[in-house]
């Protein structure tokens, strides 16, 4: 089995966190998020990924890691942005003669990627998506089928309800079989959209769709990539983690001072020194080599490697890439720095930074 996954986008919602960091290798919970992808990937028999790159391709291929025993993975750089479906032709030609999975690079989940294979094999469909149920169906693409599964048509972001059933509304979650017979329909070197363009010619003609219970949570927001390492952490998804509620993860080669609090979830990352005084948690993420200083406090927050926090700062609601530096009583609410940047002592950011 062979998955290809997006990996084109340059995050521009993340900045500055991603102005020298592709989205899919930012970390969840103090691994690659593409780390993590692979371990589900091999769980549902792929044994070798395709990784359609459009984006700082050497950052994406470093920050990969080591996949899975048994997992080859390829990195295929696209020259231009072609969209979902152009950017799956890309990566399928040559490398696919049957069922392959397709993925959408940015979104964490613990569906099980098998039961949606094993469902496309029984049904000999031609395209298979995985769906996901969500409260409020305006803010999606409702994907509305029958009751052996086939699909009779996709409604994108109704303004109400109206006609779509009771709650909850089943939406496209990113993940696909699809037979090399699809990518017949996708002019080659065009940007063409697979959920806009290519599915909809497809309902009656072998497109089923297959309701994934589990987590799922696209990471490309401030706020979504927080609540991705807070859930990773606190066990509301199953990764290797193997995080809960109550975890306080602390490498072995960390210091943390004894007058310092821990508020369940934490993890702190290996050789990271919190100092006395310190409060750190809930729902905090401290990267390898980074320092607390005395009294400060992180809630609600990421901090990549390296990162130095300063005494009596204060922290919320906020990620802090690597190397990033916060001065003495200063304080970053719902804000991010990128790599290496610094804010002075006695100074307040707030949201104002953020991108929209």
């Amino acid at each position: 089995m062979i998955a290809i996954v997006l990996v084109g986008g340059e995050g521009t919602r993340l900045r500055p966190l991603t102005l020298d960091e592709p989205k899919p290798v930012l970390p969840i919970g103090g691994v690659a998020f593409l780390s993590l992808l692979l371990d589900r990937l091999a769980a549902a028999g792929v044994t070798r990924v395709i990784f359609s790159c459009g984006y700082l391709p050497d950052r994406l291929r470093a920050g990969i890691g080591t996949p899975p025993a048994g997992v080859e993975v390829e990195v295929v750089i696209e020259d231009e942005p072609l969209g979902t479906a152009g950017a799956i032709r890309f990566a399928a030609a040559g490398r696919v003669d049957g069922p392959f999975l397709a993925l959408n690079g940015d979104v964490l989940s613990d569906a099980d990627l098998g039961a949606l294979v094993r469902a496309h094999t029984a049904a000999g469909a031609t395209a298979s998506i995985g769906l996901t149920p969500v409260d409020d169906p305006t803010r999606f693409g409702v994907v509305v089928c029958d009751q052996d599964g086939n699909v009779e048509r996709f409604v994108e972001k109704p303004p109400n309800a109206d006609g779509l059933g009771p709650a909850p509304w089943w939406v496209n979650a990113g993940f696909y079989v699809l037979d090399p017979s699809v990518l017949d329909l996708v002019p080659p070197d065009q940007m063409v959209s697979i959920e806009r363009e290519v599915f909809p010619l497809l309902v009656g003609k072998g497109l089923i769709a297959c309701q994934a219970e589990g987590y799922w949570r696209d990471i490309g927001t401030l706020q979504s990539y927080l609540a991705a390492n807070a859930d990773a952490i606190g066990g509301r998804l199953q990764t290797r983690l193997g995080g809960s509620p109550t975890t306080l993860i602390v490498d072995p080669t960390a210091t943390v001072a004894a007058a310092a609090q821990l508020i369940a979830p934490v993890l702190i990352g290996a050789g990271a020194e919190i100092a006395a005084g310190a409060v750190i948690g809930p729902d905090v993420v401290i990267g390898a080599g980074s320092r607390i200083g005395a009294r400060s406090i992180v809630r609600s927050a990421v901090l990549l490697d390296g990162v130095e926090v300063a005494a009596d700062a204060t922290i919320e609601r906020s990620v802090l890439g690597r190397g990033a530096t916060v001065g003495e009583r200063s304080s970053l609410l719902d804000s991010a720095l990128g790599t290496g940047e610094i804010v002075g002592s006695d100074q307040a950011l707030t949201d104002e930074r953020r991108p929209s």
